[in-house]
C-alpha cells in the first residue's frame, strides 16, 4: 500500500501528516495557552520530518485568543514549500466565549479569514464543518456547501471536503461539486464510520480522521497493546499504524505541540502491520 494520496487527483501528499489544533493550546482547542516558540518550533520540525499536509482552522486558538494556529503556520512556514498542502475547515463561528454554526452567508468571510491568516491567495482543501461532535443527522448542507462551491469557482479555494458527516452528507454535497476529502472522528477504538470509509474507498475520495489518537481519550485496548508489544511500538503508534493499514485513501493527522510527541507520531509510517497484526485488530 502506498504511502503517498494525490488528494483530488493532483494534491500529492505523505499519508501521515500534521494536525495543528494542540499547537496553540495546552489542553486541545480552547485550552491555555503555549508558548507560541514551541508551535513553530514543532512546525519547522514537522515539515523536516517529510510533513507535507498540515490539517488546521482559524478557529483554533488558545482560550485568551492570544495564539492561534494559522497565525503560528503562516510565522513558522511562509513562504510555503512548493509541495506544502494546507487543509482548513470552516462552519463553526467560534468567539472566546460562544460557539455558533454559520450560515451560507457567513461563509465567504470565513474563507477569506482563513486566507489572510495563513497569507494565502488559495486554499489547498476546505472542509465544510457541520454539527458539533456527531454528525447532525437529518441536517442539510446544501446551501452551505454551494456558497463553498461558489467560492471554488472564483478561484479561492482548489478543493472541497465535508467534516462530521454521515453518508446522506456525503451524498447531497457530491450533487453539488466534487468532495475530495472527508474528515471524521475515527480510530481504533472508534470505528462507526466503516461504511463511510468504504464509501470513499470506492470513489477515491480522502478519508482523514480527526481524533486519530483517540482524542484526548487514551486508546485502552487489550488488542493493540498485544500488537504494540509485538513491534516493540507504543499504542498511539500502533493506532496510528492500523488506520494506514485501514484502506489507502486513509491520511492520518495526529497533532502535538510536543517535539518528542511528533518524533513519535512520525515513526509510525515505518510500522508494517503483518496479517497476523490485522487479524488481531480486527
Amino acid at each position: 500500500m502506498s504511502n503517498r494520496f494525490r488528494i483530488g487527483g493532483d494534491l500529492d501528499v505523505n499519508r501521515l501528516g500534521f494536525g495543528a489544533m494542540r499547537l496553540p493550546s495546552k489542553d486541545g482547542m480552547g485550552g491555555p495557552a503555549r508558548d507560541p516558540e514551541a508551535g513553530r518550533t514543532v512546525l519547522r520540525r514537522a515539515v523536516e520530518l517529510d510533513v507535507d499536509h498540515i490539517d488546521t482552522a482559524d478557529f483554533y486558538f488558545s482560550h485568551d485568543g492570544a495564539v492561534r494556529a494559522n497565525t503560528l503556520i503562516r510565522e513558522a512556514l511562509h513562504p510555503y514549500p512548493s509541495n506544502l498542502v494546507i487543509a482548513t475547515k470552516v462552519g463553526p463561528i467560534v468567539r472566546q466565549d460562544s460557539f455558533s454554526h454559520g450560515t451560507a452567508a457567513d461563509m465567504r468571510g470565513l474563507v477569506e479569514d482563513n486566507l489572510e491568516s495563513l497569507g494565502l491567495d488559495r486554499l489547498d482543501l476546505v472542509y465544510l464543518r457541520i454539527g458539533s461532535m456527531t454528525p447532525p443527522h437529518g441536517e442539510s448542507l446544501a446551501e452551505r456547501f454551494e456558497a463553498l462551491a461558489a467560492l471554488r469557482e472564483e478561484g479561492l479555494i482548489r478543493h472541497l471536503g465535508i467534516s462530521n458527516v454521515d453518508s446522506e452528507h456525503l451524498a447531497e454535497a457530491r450533487a453539488i461539486a466534487p468532495v475530495t476529502a472527508v474528515q471524521n472522528q475515527f480510530h481504533a477504538a472508534q470505528r462507526d464510520d466503516a461504511n463511510l470509509l468504504a464509501a470513499c474507498e470506492e470513489s477515491g475520495i480522502a478519508f482523514v480522521p480527526f481524533f486519530p489518537l483517540g482524542g484526548g481519550r487514551d486508546l485502552d485496548d487489550e488488542r493493540l497493546t498485544t500488537v504494540a508489544a509485538r513491534h516493540g511500538a507504543t499504542v498511539p503508534q500502533i493506532g496510528l499504524a492500523w488506520l494506514l493499514a485501514s484502506s489507502p485513501v486513509t491520511l492520518a493527522i495526529p497533532g502535538t505541540g510536543a517535539l518528542s510527541h511528533l518524533a513519535d507520531n512520525m515513526a509510525a509510517a515505518a510500522i508494517t502491520l503483518t496479517e497476523e497484526d490485522l487479524a488481531d485488530l480486527a
